[in-house]
């Protein structure tokens, strides 16, 4: 089951009121130059526990669950409000743990239940164009496939291939749901998985092996 992170963030109250914000110098300076709203721009900021880089008025910075995103993954889109702003979950694989135990529990004692619940969110990625799903928290399966250590049909081990299915479950779950279309949910059915804990965090790149920091 993907979910995204929007209706979770507002189950959540998850939601700023951009009237209720009081800007930094710090965040009237960056709203200035790139022409942004300061009061956006602030929590932006609260949200951001590094900046990684900085362009007119665009923020990629490193969020408090470990995330490299733009803006903090701070959103205005899909909110009954013109000054009101959706944050992420503060514990995406939380709510997710919490998700499927509730699924688990409406589906009854004794009921033979592993579905896997992903939270979604779109987007960007460095050196390419567009936007696509990515998981940002997960329940009941392994966020990563390693193939490393097998061997592919023609007896080559494989050394690198760790693929990140749930990265791949939430974009093709995003051709169902779109971005207008008012769907904040998708079943994916015959996707062949072994349940487990998993945790969005084993997608997380550790600083020491980031050829980029």
């Amino acid at each position: 089951l993907v979910v995204t992170q929007k209706i979770v963030s507002k189950a959540e109250g998850r939601l700023v009121d951009l009237d209720e914000v009081v800007p930094s110098e710090f965040a009237r300076m960056v709203a200035e130059q790139g022409k942004k709203d300061a009061q956006h721009m602030e929590v932006v900021l609260r949200e951001s526990q590094r900046i990684v880089r900085m362009h007119h008025g665009v923020l990629i910075s490193e969020t408090r669950h470990g995330f490299i995103c733009a803006n903090a993954g701070v959103d205005e889109s899909n909110i009954n409000g013109a000054r009101q702003l959706a944050l992420l979950p503060l514990d995406p694989d939380g709510s997710a743990r919490h998700l499927r135990a509730r699924l688990q529990a409406l589906a009854g004692e004794g009921t033979a239940f592993d579905m896997a619940v992903i939270i979604s969110d779109t987007w960007g990625r460095p050196w390419r164009n567009g936007q696509v799903n990515m998981a940002i928290g997960l329940a009941g399966l392994e966020a990563i496939v390693d193939y490393r250590g097998q061997r592919d049909p023609y007896g080559y081990e494989l050394q690198a291939s760790a693929i990140a299915v749930s990265d791949e479950l939430a974009a093709a779950a995003e051709l169902v749901m779109g971005k207008i279309a008012r769907i904040p949910v998708a079943l994916i059915r015959g996707y062949q998985y072994t349940p487990a804990p998993g945790s969005v965090q084993s997608l997380v790149r550790d600083a020491a092996t980031d050829m980029f920091r």
